[in-house]
């Protein structure tokens, strides 16, 4: 008889490195590193001000805002993103991060990889359990959150 594991950062982060272990297998013949892709995803929807950007990636990943303007720079780099001064004076002065026609292609195949990966894993679980777990996930990553942001920098 097997036991049923305890919910906890460890079962929690298991599965988180397991699954990114093979997103990253999945997207490494498309060129995209896991922080890219978080990037590509959040620029999917058409141009953003580098600053939200940054704030998007780093409260995603929990990175510091100089591991994103890195980040942002290898996109550009790669040819993947633009960045650009804004076009309307609503704007303000933030420049625009925006994917190219490349960037778009690889966030496609990465959506393409992700939605692959997703039917494999997830395709016998129950859709009320799923719910569920997601729920509860939600819930952890918010209270998480609340926790670092009250944590003094």
């Amino acid at each position: 008889m097997s036991t049923v594991p305890t919910l906890n950062g460890q079962v929690i982060g298991q599965a988180h490195y397991a699954t990114r272990a093979l997103l990253e297998r999945a997207t490494e013949p498309l060129g995209v590193t896991f922080t890219q892709l978080v990037a590509l995803n959040a620029l999917a929807q058409g141009p953003v001000g580098a600053a939200h950007l940054t704030q998007r990636v780093t409260s995603t990943l929990k990175v510091d805002e100089p591991t994103v303007h890195q980040l942002i720079a290898h996109l550009v780099d790669a040819g993947l993103a633009t960045v650009d001064s804004p076009s309307s004076p609503a704007g303000g002065d933030e420049p625009l991060v925006a994917l190219t026609d490349t960037g778009h292609a690889a966030q496609r195949g990465v959506v393409a990889a992700v939605a692959d990966l997703s039917a494999r894993l997830y395709a016998d679980i129950p859709t009320d359990e799923a719910s569920t777990a997601a729920r509860v996930l939600t819930l952890v990553t918010h209270r998480a959150n609340a926790e670092l942001a009250a944590i003094p920098a």
